[in-house]
């Protein structure tokens, strides 16, 4: 019989709700809590593949307890609350507390299964924190230049200006832990030499896909377009036909993809041709630019799973 274990999580707290048994309790959100945790659940269930631990993503405060159940042996699922929060509105559950909301999570996973995929390791979590921190750095440093274009006041430039040397600094900070971060892993040493080699694709880029996308070489070139939420889903229903959009995924990744595109469909002449093929066969071009993504990455994960640097055909 398998186990599921479904855990709504807040700062404070973790609710649990094991299914098909009906067991329900809580712990704090703590290392504490959290050993507490897994000798219970050891001690009933035992770390079996057969025992799976769901919980959603709620923005960091699930980091502790997915990688603290990981290490412990359990398989972990991080859940897209969006999808669960369908899922109860499917299924008549309007109610919401936390402990109705594990049980709903834990109902979530047995009815639909996902794929269970390892995850992130320590390192792998901390090169997605300096990403996403330089990500940040450089979005204040687009404001900041968009604000001393209006200002017009000396005294107000002045500041922006000390605040944009300030910003500089500290992304070349960050460069510069990056690169010392990336340089502690021969794996990622070589794979962001492959990356690179695709132009377009710059070290910017090359980093969020090492951090963001682990996967990358590993999938078919499906299933890694529908982990970027780069796989267009169809709407239909008798005579009518929808558009097809994209979405879901992982939304950095698809971020970084997009400006890489961009540069792409300029200076790589393969993916500059397959834009312009499809612009003239009448292609809007925010649809063919998502079909450039598609193929970027497509073509990225040919090179990590073969180990062949880009060449122009």
């Amino acid at each position: 019989m398998d186990i599921i274990v479904g855990i709504d999580v807040s700062k404070e707290r973790l609710d649990i709700s094991i299914a098909p048994l009906g067991t329900a309790f809580f712990v704090e959100n703590s290392h504490a809590g959290l050993d507490d945790l897994i000798r219970r659940l050891k001690a009933t269930h035992g770390a079996e593949a057969s025992c799976v631990v769901a919980l959603e993503a709620t923005g960091g405060f699930e980091m502790l307890a997915a990688a603290g159940l990981s290490s412990a042996g359990f398989a972990v699922l991080v859940v897209n609350p969006a999808q669960v929060r369908a899922y109860a509105n499917a299924i008549g559950r309007r109610a919401k507390t936390d402990p109705i909301d594990a049980e709903v999570i834990a109902a979530f996973v047995a009815a639909t299964r996902p794929e269970i995929r390892p995850l992130r390791d320590a390192e792998t979590q901390a090169l997605s924190a300096l990403v996403d921190r330089r990500r940040q750095i450089v979005q204040m440093i687009v404001a900041e230049q968009n604000r001393l274009r209006m200002v017009v006041e000396t005294q107000a430039q002045q500041s922006i200006k000390r605040l944009l040397a300030a910003l500089r600094r500290e992304l070349d900070s960050l460069d510069a832990d990056l690169d010392e971060h990336i340089r502690k892993s021969p794996l990622w040493r070589v794979r962001e030499r492959l990356l690179v080699s695709v132009p377009g694709v710059g070290p910017a880029t090359a980093r969020t896909l090492l951090a963001e996308m682990p996967e990358l070489g590993s999938l078919d070139r499906r299933q890694i377009a529908a982990l970027a939420g780069l796989a267009p889903w169809t709407r239909q229903s008798g005579q009518w036909r929808g558009k097809s959009f994209i979405g879901g995924g992982r939304g950095k990744v698809r971020a970084a993809l997009f400006m890489a595109a961009l540069v792409a469909s300029r200076h790589n002449p393969i993916l500059k041709a397959f834009r312009d093929r499809l612009v003239a066969a009448g292609k809007p071009r925010i649809v063919a630019i998502v079909a450039t993504m598609r193929k970027l990455l497509t073509i990225l994960n040919a090179i990590i799973r073969d180990n062949k640097p880009w060449q122009n055909a």
